[in-house]
């Protein structure tokens, strides 16, 4: 397979099909044929993660967002950024408007101390 590529896992009982579906095609608009590979894989229930592999499928993936660890859910912009430091090192062009350094490092969803680190109880069989 080509690298470097993306991947959104997501739990499909808590319907984050729609939120993964957007969030993979931002990453295709801003950066086009540097990824090489975006995929979305239903995952685990309340599991919400976007990994990257560099080099190859065996190494150890680099995990871009963890809804858990993170808290919530990332704004794009800041989805962005860490995929240009993290998967590009910073040597990929972006817009000015994503390359700007904010303040506010919020996610889209900030609720970090809320977020459970638990199972997601609405969508447990």
């Amino acid at each position: 397979m080509p690298f470097p590529k993306i991947s959104i896992l997501f739990c499909t009982k808590c319907k984050w099909n729609l939120r993964s579906a957007w969030y993979l095609q931002e990453l295709l608009q801003t950066f086009g044929d540097n990824l090489r590979e975006v995929s979305l894989v239903p995952s685990s229930v309340g599991e919400f993660k976007i990994l990257a592999w560099i080099n190859n499928d065996n190494d150890d993936p680099i995990t871009i967002w963890d809804r858990k660890v993170d808290g919530g859910f990332p704004d794009s912009k800041h989805l962005k950024q860490r995929v240009k430091e993290l998967v590009f090192n910073d040597t990929v062009s972006v817009g000015a408007h994503i390359s700007r350094n904010t303040n506010n490092q919020e996610s889209l969803v900030s609720q970090r101390d809320q977020v459970s680190k638990t199972e997601c109880s609405e969508c447990v069989d």
